[in-house]
């Protein structure tokens, strides 16, 4: 206990302490904690789906359907919702078929285990998502982290490494998200048909909010492997993997997060296809919406760029302050820290959403 109690301490030393927020509740681009109203600028809600209570209330006088599976999907947990959502999203993706995962990371986590078997490898970019990195560091595989964006370091690797392995995974994610910048798919679809790579793109921060339709930026591309989570842009919960039949069977055996985990309530499931299907139309009214936000708020700032907006501050304790001084103005934008980003990189991270107000963003970029 002792030990704990040191690097706790440490951690507090260092600005790195984190506490779980008091959250009332949250409305059309508020959050209330402790009572008092903020501006949300931390959401990953970014269509504003979640706390929409008209939409809420039509869909459950719809559907009245089981709070709990009680059980993993490959014994009785699973459900006509299941398929139908599966089949939903791999039609979106145009892709042969899909899989539900329980939350993003479990579904990056078995997926990399199971697929980055003994004599395998994954290329990883180095700022990828934690889900990610651990998945690498549970399987049984080699891997090799590239640094951020720079693909004459990733081919530097590819060609000195890939021909020590048998199968070769190239991960990134699509829009990242502490960074908010977009990964170059087609030169990382060059180098995977060069070097005879899978490719694998996690598109959690694109799915319904970035790119030309809402299926992210990997629609029709040569992508084989796609992950991403219904619990962002989407409003709702769960994630997803989309690959061919092969490697969607593939995981169904030997996916751990997946084989070892009670299912998703079939009243979620239904809640994410209905979304994606029904209110389709509704979904890319709300995106049409935050890439108007996102416009204006890059012509703010002279920049081009995505919803999420990176403010690079440095130090831990500088981030808290300028943190903490937007609260008391009213504005909740938690201060990021490592491991979240890398040292000496804290920052704030704006996160943009279709209830974001313009006047709200040109007042957290002017203090």
């Amino acid at each position: 206990m002792q030990k704990i109690s040191n690097e706790l301490r440490i951690l507090e030393s260092k600005g790195n302490l984190r506490k779980i927020p008091s959250i009332d509740y949250k409305i059309d681009g508020k959050i209330i904690i402790d009572g008092v109203e903020y501006v949300n600028f931390a959401s990953n809600d970014y269509l504003g789906i979640s706390t929409k209570q008209d939409l809420i209330d039509e869909f459950l006088t719809n559907y009245n359907l089981p709070l709990s599976s009680a059980s993993a999907r490959l014994l009785s947990g699973s459900s006509s919702e299941f398929k139908e959502l599966e089949i939903t999203v791999a039609n979106l993706f145009n892709k042969e078929a899909c899989l539900i995962f329980n939350t993003g990371y479990q579904c990056n986590l078995g997926v990399i285990s199971a697929l980055n078997g003994k004599g395998d490898v994954v290329f990883s970019d180095k700022l990828n998502h934690a889900s990610i990195i651990d998945g690498m560091r549970l399987s049984e595989g080699d891997f090799i982290r590239y640094k951020h964006f720079d693909y004459e370091h990733l081919e530097q690797m590819l060609a000195s490494k890939r021909e020590q392995y048998k199968r070769a995974i190239i991960v990134s994610e699509s829009v990242f998200s502490m960074d908010g910048d977009v990964v170059n798919l087609d030169k990382l679809i060059e180098l995977k048909n060069k070097y005879n790579c899978l490719l694998m793109i996690d598109e959690a921060h694109a799915f319904c909010a970035y790119g030309e339709t809402l299926a992210g930026i990997t629609r029709d591309k040569d992508v084989d492997i796609i992950t991403a989570t219904f619990g962002k842009a989407v409003g709702s919960f769960g994630a997803f993997c989309i690959a061919n039949n092969d490697i969607i069977s593939y995981l169904v055996n030997k996916a751990r997060s997946f084989i070892f985990s009670t299912s998703i309530p079939p009243i979620n499931i239904a809640w994410s296809n209905w979304l994606l299907t029904e209110k389709r139309g509704y979904l890319e009214t709300r995106k049409k919406l935050l890439e108007k936000i996102s416009l204006e708020t890059h012509a703010l700032l002279n920049t081009e760029g995505t919803h999420i907006i990176p403010v690079v501050i440095g130090s831990n304790e500088e981030t808290l302050k300028v943190a903490d001084k937007l609260k008391s103005m009213g504005y909740y934008i938690p201060a990021i820290r490592p491991p979240t980003v890398p040292e000496g990189t804290s920052r704030l991270r704006l996160s943009l959403t279709a209830d974001t107000k313009i006047e709200d963003v040109k007042k957290v970029l002017s203090f």
